[in-house]
Order: C-alpha cells, then sequence, then structure tokens
C-alpha cells in the first residue's frame, strides 16, 4: 500500500464538474494498492498517517500531526502510484491492485481514519477526477505498508 500526502490549505475534487469532496486545512491523500496489501497493512498505515507530525507548531517547527490540529483528510483513489516504467514509455499497472478488491481495501482505508474522528472528504473510486490540491510549505511524503 502506498500513500502520496501533501499537507494542504484547501483541496477539492471534482467529478464531471460538480464538487465531490472538499476540505480546508488538513492532508490530501493519494491511496494506491497493490497485490499483497491486507487489512493489517490498513490499520498500520493508517495509524501512522494520523500520528505524522507535519503541522507547524508555535515556533514553526513540523511538530504537531493532523490530530493536534484537527484538520481534515482528502482521500484520492490513485492506482497509478504503483505504477512500473522500467520498460519503454508506457507504464505498466501489473503491480496495481485489481479494481474490485482495491475497492474493498479503499473502503476499508477510508472507514479507518473515521475511527480517529477525523472529517474525511473522498473522491469517486475509478472516476476521471479533477483534484485541486493546495500544497503547503510545499510538504509532500511518500509512505509505503511494507516500509513500516
Amino acid at each position: 500500500m502506498k500513500l502520496l500526502i501533501q499537507r494542504s490549505k484547501k483541496s477539492k475534487v471534482l467529478v464531471d464538474n460538480k464538487i465531490v469532496g472538499e476540505i480546508e486545512k488538513g492532508l490530501v491523500v493519494l491511496v494506491g494498492f497493490t497485490h499483497k496489501d491486507t487489512i493489517d497493512d490498513i490499520k498500520k498505515i493508517t495509524k501512522k498517517l494520523v500520528n505524522l507530525r507535519i503541522f507547524d507548531d508555535d515556533n514553526h517547527i513540523m511538530n504537531k500531526s493532523i490530530l493536534d490540529v484537527k484538520g481534515q483528510i482528502l482521500s484520492i483513489s490513485q492506482f497509478t502510484l504503483y505504477a512500473d516504467c522500467k520498460k519503454g514509455n508506457r507504464p505498466s499497472y501489473i503491480n496495481s491492485m485489481k479494481v474490485n478488491e482495491a475497492k474493498k481495501l479503499y473502503e476499508l482505508f477510508n472507514e479507518e481514519i473515521k475511527k480517529y474522528n477525523i472529517h474525511l472528504e473522498t473522491g469517486i473510486f475509478q472516476s476521471d477526477m479533477l483534484v485541486e490540491i493546495s500544497n503547503d510549505g510545499p510538504v509532500t511524503i511518500i509512505l509505503e505498508s511494507e516500509e513500516l
């Protein structure tokens, strides 16, 4: 499981020119799954995500988590995080989890975030989405479950 996390001042996702998810201060989390991902991976990476100290304290040092700042999360499914670009110029997505399985894990991931009482917004799984991210900092972090 791979997360691309961006600290955000304000972000939204549109499908068919309609806003389907929008947050103020918080995190935009692009979420991708691979074949070996499990529910245990979701629990482990979600705990790490909500406790990452990537928000500034009063001294402008990244020392606070999303829980500390009472921020919001915009979760976006992103199978292209597992693109393999080793051969040729067209990425292969063979490492991405199959759609039906990935959708189940994505829903479980979002439910796990909600357990932390964080306001969560999402895109629409397997839709053509336009994501507008106001990256604060910029701060961008990649988390992979196999490295935790």
